[in-house]
This record gives structure tokens, C-alpha cells and sequence, in this order.
């Protein structure tokens, strides 16, 4: 096996994991702020449900024409772990939130 990563020059590859990258970092300051440990062993059900609502909400938001960036899809990701936290009864404080307010609003329609 070869140590050359070929995949990586892929643009869409070098895209992903820059969204996968930004994912886990906003991941562990939005955990943080509403008080989940990072051993928390509930933490792999609610990634979990998260990843199956971003499928549907980041879905939605592309064919709507929302911007395509990483910020958008780690905003979208983050209303959507708020949301299986929320519905597990963790209190999720406003300003963990992205300020992301047409997100927030296209997650909650999706969602409903």
C-alpha cells in the first residue's frame, strides 16, 4: 500500500473534509455550551439522529439555492443536533445557536 493520498487532490475531497473538519469543531464548542461531555453516552444516538435530519435539511437547502459553503452546511448541522438534543429534553440555550435565522427557519420547516 502506498502512503500517497490520490484522493486528496480531488477537489470535492479537499471540499469535504474542510465541511468534515468545520463540523467537528463547532461540534465540540456548540456540546460545550450546552453542557454535553464529549463522553456523554448518549452522545452517539444524538449524532445519530442529527446526521438523518442534516440529510433531509441540507438536502432541502440546496435544492432551494442556499448558499453553498461550508458555514451554511456546519449551521445547518448544528440546528439540526439542537433539534435531537432538544427533543431528548437537554435545554438548548438561544445563543449556542448559529445566527443563521433563514437556516434555522429552512430546518424547522423541513423538520416539522
Amino acid at each position: 500500500m502506498t502512503d500517497n493520498d490520490s484522493w486528496g487532490l480531488d477537489p470535492q475531497i479537499r471540499y469535504m473534509r474542510k465541511v468534515f473538519a468545520a463540523v467537528e469543531a463547532e461540534q465540540k464548542v456548540f456540546l460545550q455550551a450546552v453542557g454535553i461531555s464529549p463522553t456523554d453516552e448518549r452522545l452517539r444516538r444524538f449524532r445519530d439522529v442529527a446526521l438523518r435530519f442534516f440529510e433531509r435539511a441540507y438536502t432541502a437547502a440546496m435544492q432551494r439555492g442556499v448558499e453553498e459553503d461550508e458555514n451554511a452546511a456546519v449551521a445547518v448541522y448544528i440546528f439540526c443536533l439542537a433539534r435531537a438534543l432538544s427533543m431528548r429534553g437537554v435545554d438548548i440555550p438561544p445563543a449556542s445557536l448559529p445566527s443563521r435565522g433563514e437556516l434555522k427557519r429552512l430546518v424547522d420547516e423541513v423538520l416539522k
